[in-house]
């Protein structure tokens, strides 16, 4: 299976279907049901948080798509917590002896994942981060079909899905509510607030080429103190520098970036 890299096109994808995803009314009702749950449970995503450094609200949608938001089993794929997974991957957590708490298998996987060390929590990151977390199938493989993983029971998705590990059906639909379908809803009734950031708007490096993304990057540099950029859509090496400013990193493709 390829690896995907959270590319600025990429970025650009999943900050427009976020902007644009819209909730199926008719499982609106689940949506909520899902939501009044995760937010019942809040405090035990948020002492999660504090130990994996990953958002709560991400802990909760794995939850939700993986266990059923039960805690009686792993966070890695839902199997009991009276043995080690059986279902991929196998065999966690490798240390230790079932059963295992919650908290035990939750730390393990997210850390096997290297969510833990994962230090970009922006909208685009993370939506990439949950559809990496389920794997690159659907858009290795399956590109007409948007991952339901991330846009189930939303208008970005209306069928086709692997009903088994490397078996696709183009007829079948998810049951399931996609994280990014969640996390909308979280964000349209104020729980969690996703607006896109200046990582969110990153473009590859062009200091001879203007493009509309480059201005709209320039823009929003520029509200930042001490930043004045020419908005030409020209993404050069002053742009470069201000983006690194706040990132710590030039812009993809800059030739100063040490890979």
């Amino acid at each position: 299976m390829g690896k995907v890299s959270l590319t600025p096109d990429l970025r650009h994808e999943y900050v427009y279907l976020f902007k644009t995803c819209e909730i199926r009314l008719n499982r609106i009702s689940e949506v909520d049901l899902i939501v009044s749950k995760i937010l019942a449970h809040a405090d035990r995503y948020r002492a999660l948080e504090q130990l994996v450094k990953v958002p709560w609200y991400v802990i909760a949608c794995i939850h939700v798509l993986e266990a059923s938001m039960r805690f009686d089993r792993h966070l890695a794929n839902g199997d009991p917590l009276t043995a080690r997974t059986i279902q991929v991957p196998a065999g966690r957590p490798k240390t230790g002896t079932p059963p295992f708490s919650w908290e035990e298998s939750a730390i393990d996987i997210l850390t096997y994942k290297g969510l833990n060390k994962w230090d970009d929590w922006s909208l685009s990151s993370i939506l990439y981060i949950l559809e990496r977390y389920n794997g690159w199938g659907y858009r290795n493989l399956q590109p007409e079909v948007l991952s339901p993983y991330l846009w189930s029971c939303s208008f970005h998705y209306v069928s086709g899905k692997y009903v088994k590990d490397h078996q696709w059906s183009k007829t079948a639909v998810s049951k399931q509510i996609g994280c990014a379908v969640i996390l909308r809803r979280l964000a349209e009734k104020g729980h969690i607030v996703l607006e896109p950031t200046i990582l969110d708007l990153v473009v590859d490096y062009s200091p001879k080429k203007a493009t509309k993304e480059a201005m709209e990057l320039q823009r929003e540099l520029n509200k930042l103190p001490g930043i004045f950029l020419l908005v030409d859509g020209k993404a050069g090496k002053k742009t470069s520098d201000a983006f690194r400013s706040i990132s710590g990193k030039y812009l993809p493709g800059d030739p100063r970036q040490v890979a």
